[in-house]
């Protein structure tokens, strides 16, 4: 089984929005740049994927902001394939399912930013096309979020919430030193 690690949004974007807190960013940085690292070490392939808006510069997604490009401390590396998207799911328009299809990728190991949007999303769509999905949580990030009846939702009950209705369904959870073992098995 060959095996691709999507990482998702990874962008200086998210630094500029008003929800942006940095309390969980040195965690996060630390397990996606573990798993990078993991990756690169193996010799398996890395998608960068970036959000795009072709909204104007004062938009933090915006190729004119300068603010798309990798999340400051996210370890430098070569990506196999660099997207762009403009819709949640990375697989959406942006080429990347016919890629994964000619390099014989049949699991992903999916990771970034937000857990409940563009990674769960991604998660899946690439489940429901048929690909095996790893769900490395803990190199996703995400932030405080307020419900509809207007209690809080913490960024922690988000992830427990995108691990609870992932599981077993679209894709196994997994801790990155799991992803990278099971990446190798």
């Amino acid at each position: 089984m060959r095996t691709a690690l999507v990482l998702i949004d990874v962008q200086q974007s998210f630094a500029q929005r008003p929800y942006w807190s940095p309390t969980d960013v040195p965690a996060f940085l630390e397990r996606s740049n573990a798993l990078v690292k993991g990756f690169e070490a193996r010799g398996l392939p890395i998608v960068r994927v970036m959000h795009v808006d072709p909204l104007p510069a004062g938009n933090a997604f915006s190729l004119e902001s300068g603010f798309v490009r990798p999340l400051d401390g996210l370890v430098d590396f070569t990506p196999a394939l660099e997207i762009e998207k403009h819709r949640h799911s990375a697989l959406v328009g942006s080429g990347l399912s016919i890629w994964l299809h000619q390099q014989g990728i049949t699991r992903l190991v999916v990771a970034g930013i937000r857990t409940e949007q563009c990674c769960e999303t991604t998660t899946r769509h690439a489940s429901d096309e048929g690909w095996e999905v790893d769900y490395v949580t803990e190199a996703t990030l995400t932030f405080d979020m307020v419900q509809p009846d207007g209690q809080p939702l913490t960024a922690a009950q988000i992830k427990a919430r995108t691990e609870t209705v992932l599981a077993g369904r679209f894709a196994t959870i997994c801790t990155v030193e799991q992803a990278l073992e099971r990446a190798t098995a």
